[in-house]
């Protein structure tokens, strides 16, 4: 305790003197720093804010703040409690890593389930949208489905509507959708969407029955996937339970073990 008050009252000197530049310091770790910045980060970013105007490099900065502020409250709280070590200095410098990557955990989750969500979604669309497309031309059947599609969809539906209703009758905006909501067969079905409203009135009931075999294929294997997803889901929760067990156990003993030994 002695030796950290000494430790920052010398650094306090220095910067006093000018000995230590903080700033010149700070523009030497920024590159060291910066390259920490996960490559997905800001793309998980924009796909949760969307067109908000964001700072990455202040909420960037924000994650390292918190990381280092975790740490060195730990490290006070263990060095005035009597509990410094090296063992615990290490766990201290854990915790704040956890912390400083939560944010891109939380990002990493919420961009999954958002895929997962559109590709269990997609089928029962497609399957509303079928109905549709035989009674009106495809244009028309995609302006009607909006209101009735699941939300995650509407704002996509949208633009590809408005962008055919200003003359866009070429497969762009079709293409721009499976982009904008890049699951499992997008593509294929905007492809097979398209090339349905370019078929004649003769072929139409040909291509509509090809478009709901694919989408009945495309149900089933959503409902597949849901119920191989429970199993695992099952499966998984039981293992993290033993594994939580098992590692607090762990924990708890070797923690013993250390003050015990007063390393």
């Amino acid at each position: 305790m002695e030796f950290a008050i000494v430790a920052i009252a010398v650094i306090l000197i220095f910067v006093c003197n000018n000995i230590i530049n903080p700033k010149s310091i700070l523009g030497q770790v920024k590159p060291w720093v910066r390259s920490l910045m996960e490559k997905d980060y800001e793309f998980l970013l924009r796909v949760k804010y969307k067109d908000k105007d964001l700072d990455i490099n202040a909420l960037f900065s924000r994650r390292i703040r918190d990381g280092i502020l975790i740490t060195a409250f730990i490290i006070f709280l263990l060095a005035i409690t009597g509990y410094l070590n090296y063992m615990f200095v290490i766990f201290a410098f854990v915790a704040g890593f956890l912390v400083f990557k939560s944010s891109y955990t939380k990002l990493k989750g919420y961009y999954k389930a958002r895929i997962h969500y559109m590709d269990s979604m997609l089928p029962y669309y497609l399957k509303s949208l079928e109905i549709l497309v035989q009674h009106y031309t495809v244009p028309v059947a995609i302006s009607r489905s909006v209101d009735t599609a699941p939300e995650i969809f509407r704002p996509g539906l949208r633009k590809l509507v408005a962008k055919i209703d200003e003359g866009d009758s070429s497969i762009q905006p079709y293409l721009d959708f499976a982009n904008e909501y890049p699951v499992r067969d997008s593509m294929r079905m905007m492809r097979l969407l398209y090339r349905l409203g370019l078929g004649s009135n003769e072929d139409k009931h040909d291509q509509i029955m090809m478009f709901s075999k694919t989408v009945s294929s495309l149900q089933n294997k959503a409902r597949d996937i849901k119920y191989k997803e429970r199993l695992e889901g099952m499966e998984k929760r039981t293992m993290l339970m033993l594994f939580v067990t098992g590692g607090g156990v762990l924990l708890v003993l070797f923690m013993s073990m250390s003050l015990m030994m007063g390393i």
